[in-house]
């Protein structure tokens, strides 16, 4: 048996020019970071002061949630971040931002974990291992909030949460002082630390940022960078009863693991300045590293045929209408690599697509484009027929066989060769065959010749049928001087060539043949002639031939295939062994994608 698929082939797309390696250069060029300190680990300003220079010329940072399952956007960050930390000598951390007890589990963050490392992607350098969790940060969080309190920079609000909603203003008109905003530094320190020692149930205050409640950036009306919340935390369990929120965390995080480039997608470019004005609050007070994290956003993925709301895939797994987190259709990442995607065919997607500001909708056929050129490259060839009818050649001896060399891969002979089992019988694609050939037909029916590949050339007599009037064999006699890689093989010429496999030792398998989860680009979306009061709902557009399962029979090589190998099934495409049902000796097969864009107009 070959070993697993061949690394080796055509290099990866160079990384194209773009804004955020424009901004990282300039910074680079101005020595912006040179005098950056890092302690080896996360700390605050006085503990890297005393460190020696930072090894990493940037640092960038992979920052999810551990509440739920990676999907293809993700793996756009993630390329992206660790990518730049590798072109310009630079660390990736890999942080779980776990500051919402309610919603994380141990399972994402393993799944993460995995997923990244299936990316190809490493938070390790040396002596560093840059994997890190917010939680750990919580003390430091705390110590920051109680030093805005005394600062006077934020107070504890005693609100409601509908009465802070009103008092909140809209995009046109600015907000309301809180009745609790002059509060003094006193008090405000004395009720944070009793809602720090629960003696509040959740929602009776809210640690506030106290900055401008007319600002025109709504994100700066004071918000809400502390609240109550008695659960469970996955890591720090019941040791603490307030959480920071997301966007007083995040900032903070970046600057304890001294990130250069925090970048994100553009949802959270409002949210920067706030991001700005807190790290400059806290480094004022001595509490973080000068130069600060320089927050970047840019357009998030937007593909056809998918969807990626993580309330939408949530429907999918909850209604059944997939197989769970891991099925082949789904655009998570636990499903990619389930289906067979290969990692090397993300990264050349992320590098064709680029990085921009602006958003823009990616047809699949880019992703599918960069997944085949990726394949065609690494993976060795083998044989499968996907529609088995029985080939009988009437004048090749009973119960003789004989191996015909083929080779693994036509692009790198450094791979070797194999042998395939010739006989009396053979399995043919049953398209292969037609009794009244249709104009232009080139394989068999009666009175013509075709080649059977790596064998023989034959022709064809007749065919057997059943009751039904189905053809359930087809009869040929071979011309035994044909031989493929013998003096005889050119010596007829023919036009039609057919794969085939030696029905006496052909190893039938369960094989799945996976298509796009969804029948339109854009799932849910308004159509030509919609009425506009029109609503649809996005499961109306599922499409109901997403998958197909049958019974193969493939060449004996793959009866012992390991789970993720994965292979050109000659004329059908790029298949993988599934890596949960596939056992010893019984693979089963999933279809990563077709040879050719099927879905072309």
């Amino acid at each position: 048996m070959s070993s697993p698929n061949h690394p080796a082939g055509k290099p990866e797309a160079a990384p194209a020019a773009n804004f955020i390696r424009n901004i990282v250069e300039a910074d680079l060029a101005a020595g912006k970071h040179v005098q950056r300190r890092w302690a080896g680990h996360p700390g605050t300003a006085a503990e890297h002061a005393v460190a020696p220079p930072d090894p990493a010329r940037i640092r960038t940072r992979f920052p999810p949630e551990p509440n739920g399952y990676l999907h293809f956007g993700h793996a756009k960050s993630i390329l992206l971040n660790f990518g730049l930390a590798r072109a310009y000598g630079g660390r990736c951390h890999l942080r779980f931002d776990d500051t919402n007890p309610e919603k994380e589990e141990q399972e994402y963050v393993d799944s993460i974990i995995d997923a990244v490392r299936w990316l190809g992607c490493s938070w390790d350098e040396g002596d560093e291992s840059n994997l890190y969790y917010a939680s750990d940060y919580f003390d430091w969080m705390i110590q920051f909030a109680e030093y805005l309190i005394e600062s006077g920079h934020a107070y504890v609000d005693s609100q409601s949460a509908e009465a802070m909603r009103a008092s909140r203003g809209t995009l046109t008109q600015p907000g309301t002082d809180s009745p609790f905003r002059n509060r003094s530094a006193a008090e405000n320190l004395d009720l944070f630390r009793r809602m720090q020692r629960g003696e509040f149930a959740d929602g009776a205050h809210v640690l506030r940022a106290k900055i401008d409640m007319a600002s025109p950036n709504i994100n700066l009306r004071d918000p809400a960078i502390y609240r109550i919340k008695h659960a469970e935390h996955h890591a720090t369990g019941d040791r603490f009863c307030v959480y920071p929120m997301y966007t007083f965390a995040h900032p903070i995080e970046d600057a304890l693991e001294c990130i250069t480039h925090s970048i994100c997608t553009l949802e959270f470019e409002d949210q920067r300045p706030f991001y700005d004005w807190l790290l400059e609050r806290l480094a004022e007070g001595g509490l973080l590293q000068r130069p600060l994290p320089q927050q970047i956003e840019f357009s998030r993925l937007n593909l056809t045929y998918v969807v990626l709301s993580k309330r939408k895939l949530i429907q999918l797994v909850d209604e059944k209408h997939v197989d769970g987190w891991d099925d082949p259709r789904m655009p998570t990442l636990v499903g990619a690599r389930r289906r067979g995607y290969a990692p090397a065919g993300f990264r050349l997607f992320a590098e064709r697509i680029g990085v921009s500001k602006s958003d823009s909708l990616i047809e699949y056929t880019v992703f599918e484009d960069a997944q085949r050129e990726v394949m065609n490259e690494s993976d060795e060839r083998r044989v499968a027929v996907l529609d088995p009818l029985k080939l009988i050649i009437d004048n090749y001896p009973e119960g003789q066989f004989e191996d015909c060399p083929v080779t693994n891969h036509p692009l790198h002979p450094e791979l070797g060769s194999r042998t395939m089992p010739f006989g009396r019988e053979l399995w043919i694609e049953g398209e292969d065959f037609q009794e009244i050939p249709e104009k232009g037909f080139r394989r068999l029916f009666p009175g013509n010749m075709a080649r059977l590949k790596y064998g023989y050339i034959v022709e064809c007599t007749g065919c057997d049928k059943d009751e039904n009037g189905k053809v359930v064999a087809v009869h040929c006699n071979y011309l035994p001087e044909t031989k493929s890689g013998t003096p005889g093989a050119d010596s007829v010429k023919v036009k039609g060539n057919l794969h085939w496999v030696s029905a006496a030792h052909a190893c039938p398998a369960e094989v799945r043949l996976y298509d796009r989860l969804f029948s339109v680009p854009a799932p849910g979306g308004r159509r030509e002639g919609d009425a506009p009061e029109l609503e649809r709902n996005f499961l109306d557009d599922l499409n109901p031939g997403s998958v197909r399962t049958i019974v193969a029979q493939l060449e004996p090589s793959l009866r012992d295939a390991c789970p993720e190998q994965r292979f050109q099934f000659e004329r059908h495409g790029y298949f993988v062994a599934d890596r949960v049902d596939s056992r010893p000796g019984s693979p089963v097969f999933n279809r990563a994608v077709t040879l050719k864009d099927s879905w072309a107009k």
